[in-house]
């Protein structure tokens, strides 16, 4: 790489040594620098004195729970959270983005895979962090929050305030997957945290005018008994 110094810092919480031996030459060989930890506790110590620009933790390790490690990392950062596990449970999964995780990726997975989320993962970081624009361009997607307008191909689309919130939410985190609980916290509030019909009656009616065929959908991506994405493109 060019100037390595400058290339984005992956830190890794992870104890299981096949699993490093597998991401260490993946990410080194795509231009990511690598910090290595082998337990919670030196996971939190290395993110403090380093920030990194992505962690991607291991939930299985030998003395905190990765759930209860990405919690105390949110306590102070904001920073990129990629779980990597082995568990593939629904509920491992909502708990981890519940806790704060932007992303969540099950063992075993592919480098190609990996790499896309942690592109999402930078990308959306770099938007946060210059103050994101009025203006959001998703593909053939506008949305102007500003205006509070929305523009799919050129045209406009009449949204109910309650779907535009909806989309902007999903659209301010593109490309992360959005927990049931964690939409409903944003659009509706706390106190309707657990009432996921209201999602997905309007996530059928956001559909309805923004997809191509509502039934195999393109744009409002579907992710099973965890939440919805927002592609990015």
């Amino acid at each position: 790489m060019a100037d390595e110094k400058h290339a984005p810092l992956i830190l890794v919480i992870e104890d299981e040594v096949q699993m490093l031996r597998f991401l260490r030459p993946a990410l080194q060989s795509h231009g990511f620098r690598i910090q290595e930890a082998r337990t919670g506790e030196e996971g939190l110590r290395e993110a403090a004195t380093r920030a990194p620009d992505v962690v991607l933790l291991d939930l299985g390790l030998p003395d905190l729970d990765g759930i209860e490690v990405t919690r105390r990392l949110r306590e102070w950062s904001q920073g990129p959270i990629l779980v990597i596990s082995a568990r593939g449970r629904e509920e491992d999964k909502v708990a981890a983005l519940d806790a704060g995780a932007d992303d969540y990726v099950t063992k075993p997975f592919g480098v190609g895979e990996l790499l896309a989320r942690l592109r999402v993962a930078l990308r959306h970081a770099s938007r946060v962090g210059d103050g994101e624009s009025p203006r959001l361009m998703l593909g053939e997607l506008e949305i102007d929050r500003e205006k509070r307008r929305v523009v799919l191909r050129g045209e406009a689309v009449h949204l109910t305030p309650i779907e535009y919130r909806l989309l902007a939410e999903l659209a301010k985190n593109a490309g992360k997957v959005m927990t049931h609980s964690q939409l409903l916290r944003q659009v509706w509030g706390p106190a309707y945290a657990h009432q996921s019909h209201y999602l997905r009656v309007y996530m059928a009616q956001l559909r309805r005018k923004l997809e191509a065929d509502p039934a195999q959908p393109q744009r409002l991506i579907t992710e099973p008994g965890v939440g919805y994405r927002l592609a990015e493109s």
